[in-house]
């Protein structure tokens, strides 16, 4: 009895143990899906067809194809818009951006200048602002590109630090090719086209002026004919001063508040916007973080460090990618030196397809490559808004997975804002879907139904996905 007894005992204490084993298995399982550290990486103007893992042969994209070979790889992931200041909107708030005012009728549908009144409006809820009330440290490196302030130089309403991020280090506007000396200039070609024909009337009202006083059918006072010349002369001093100072005007560096380089210099500058994430990630080891890397490239002016600079095989624009992938690559060794590679979602992407026409004064072909899809940057085509999309958590997300349903940039708000234990918005309508299901493979279906294609504030298409479709 006392043997039989001491077996009963001991079989107890195994089982025990076995339940004990298991609490602490599934507590680790749940507490590794529960606010982990978010990386977003965003490229600008790339196209798909530029990464190995979507089938280019020729650049050295190894970092990025990492990413693809430990994560999912999204093969239709759809950018909101064929523009930058549209589809960043809508990718830091889950909403097509005409909803959130991020769309044009009549005008660019883009920021332009870094003194513009416009922005991302102040009562638009940021996946930064969700994730730093849940005691998260935010970091936005790099490109922000939807606006600064509202009334005065200096009251910031639209400025990164006033959409949930704890620290900025980058461009409030875009990368110019007038921002380089010698990459020619995006603004004069507009003016250009649009002033020809402004300054052909004003010509021949001019000259039309002097032959009626000539031959005596109208009398102009002289003193009128003065001040159309004087308007006309400061009009053009005021232009050509303008374009003269461009760079010291909207091309600079910031810090927070702080401008801390002005003209901005692209000398060894993917360098220093990686060396600002890397530091960041190094201060926050300890708690969680959300980074948003916004990098430059390859969006023109192009440039590259000596280090890359003709080492590609397609010129200027492959040098570019190449250094992007070597950025990534340190980003990743930097989460996996710390011991955070386990605990941190990695998602990488193009703001919008690659911009084909780009073309430098020499000639050379400074636009991207968007596969087999037609068009680019700008278009509603497929090459302006197949974009990338790559998702790596080891352990949490299938690894070397193919995901062939329609996503979107927008999905990324309710994944990380779930993932971090916060609420979505209840006052809105939020656009994106939580992608967690899709990548761990318990759904295999999307959710969207529908995804609508805008070009500014007009409807291009729809894209439909019935349900009943595999």
């Amino acid at each position: 009895i006392s043997h039989l007894f001491l077996h009963t005992r001991k079989k107890m204490g195994l089982l025990l143990l076995l339940i004990i084993c298991q609490c602490a298995i599934n507590s680790i399982k749940t507490h590794s899906v529960s606010k982990p550290n978010i990386v977003l990486l965003m490229a600008d103007d790339l196209g798909i067809g530029d990464l190995g893992c979507y089938g280019n042969r020729t650049l050295r994209t190894p970092n990025i194809d990492r990413l693809a070979e430990e994560g999912v790889t999204l093969t239709q992931h759809i950018a909101a818009s064929p523009l930058c200041t549209p589809s960043r909107a809508a990718f830091l708030t889950g909403r097509y951006p005409i909803r959130s005012g991020m769309a044009a009728f009549s005008r660019v549908g883009v920021f332009l200048f870094s003194a513009s009144s416009g922005g991302l409006p102040s009562e638009e809820i940021t996946f930064s602002k969700l994730l730093k009330q849940k005691g998260y440290a935010t970091a936005l490196i790099g490109k922000w590109h939807l606006g600064m302030n509202c009334e005065s130089s200096n009251d910031f309403c639209h400025h990164p630090l006033s959409h949930g991020f704890d620290y900025f280090y980058g461009l409030p506007v875009t990368n110019f090719r007038d921002c380089k000396p010698g990459q020619g200039s995006v603004f004069l070609k507009g003016v250009q086209k649009d002033l020809v024909i402004p300054i052909q009337i004003t010509g021949i009202a001019l000259v039309s002026l002097v032959v009626v006083q000539y031959i005596g059918l109208l009398k102009v006072p002289c003193q009128a004919l003065g001040y159309f010349l004087l308007i006309i002369t400061i009009s053009l001093v005021v232009l050509i001063f303008f374009f003269y100072h461009f760079r010291q005007l909207n091309c600079f560096l910031m810090r927070d508040h702080q401008i801390i380089q002005q003209p901005l210099s692209y000398k060894n500058l993917t360098q220093r916007l990686t060396k600002e994430a890397m530091r960041f990630i190094e201060r926050n080891t300890d708690t969680p973080f959300l980074l948003v890397l916004s990098y430059l490239h390859v969006h023109t002016a192009l440039y590259a460090s000596e280090n890359f600079k003709g080492k590609s095989k397609h010129g200027l624009y492959g040098d570019a990618v190449e250094e992007m992938d070597w950025s990534v690559g340190q980003v990743l060794d930097v989460l996996e030196k710390h011991n955070l590679s386990d605990k941190s979602l990695v998602y990488f992407t193009s703001d919008q397809g690659a911009h084909v026409e780009e073309i430098s004064s020499a000639g050379e072909v400074h636009g991207g490559y968007n596969g087999i899809y037609k068009g680019g940057k700008s278009t509603n085509w497929e090459g302006g808004i197949r974009v990338p999309g790559l998702l790596r958590w080891p352990g949490v997300v299938q690894a070397g997975a193919y995901i062939d349903e329609p996503t979107s940039n927008m999905d990324i708000f309710p994944t990380i804002v779930q993932l971090a234990d916060a609420q979505l918005p209840s006052d809105r309508i939020i656009d994106g879907h939580d992608l967690l299901p899709l990548l761990q493979g318990k759904v295999t279906q999307s959710k969207h139904e529908f995804l609508f294609h805008y070009c500014n504030a007009y409807l291009n298409a729809v894209r439909w996905h019935p349900g009943s479709s595999k």
